[in-house]
């Protein structure tokens, strides 16, 4: 099932990874249901063992449901963004298909990119708040001590696009915490 998987930040992780956890969440209950059914048709009676094992079996079912339910709800990069963007993943650091949650929020971020100090993302998502995509993520990156990083999300594809063109042509060296910053958009994000 593994191999199934398409990494994360990689186009069309959300996608892929909400049919895998339809598939599991089914399987899961499935398994349930079926020893349920087992246990009261040898048995004709609900105590049994086999009971006591299918509720055991329904909290793996529902945490997965849980997990369903959240990629349900993410939305991924389009393949209109995506084939306008696609030219800069081999000159930047690009991330796709990124939900971050945060206790008040949920942000929606079709694609990112990293050179250097700057960090800029594009959300398609009309409910998603900009500026407080930029705070969370600028405090998620304090708080891991990693300091002098702007963060900009755009709700606009012209000048996101306008932004990646000026963040090619940036000389900056790598900044030294790229590695934790990657690692970071990662874990914080479903």
């Amino acid at each position: 099932m593994k191999n199934m998987l398409i990494p994360k930040g990689s186009y069309g992780y959300l996608k892929n990874h909400r049919a895998v956890a339809a598939i599991r969440t089914l399987l899961f209950f499935g398994v349930s249901i079926g020893l349920y059914v087992m246990g009261y048709v040898t048995t004709k009676s609900n105590r049994n063992l086999l009971t006591i094992v299918a509720v055991l079996g329904c909290l793996p079912a529902c945490k997965s449901l849980v997990n369903l339910v959240l990629f349900l709800k993410a939305e991924g990069c389009s393949k209109t963004l995506k084939s306008r963007i696609g030219a800069y993943d081999d000159r930047l650091q690009t991330f796709y298909d990124m939900y971050f949650t945060s206790y008040q929020k949920n942000y929606a971020i079709s694609h990112m990119a990293l050179k250097g100090n700057v960090l800029c993302g594009m959300t398609e998502t009309a409910k998603c708040d900009c500026n407080a995509a930029e705070k969370h993520l600028e405090q998620m990156l304090s708080q891991e001590g990693i300091k002098n990083i702007t963060v900009k999300i755009y709700s606009n594809a012209d000048k996101y696009i306008d932004r990646l063109s000026q963040i090619v042509e940036l000389d900056t060296d790598e900044h030294k915490s790229k590695g934790q910053i990657i690692d970071l958009l990662y874990s914080i994000s479903i």
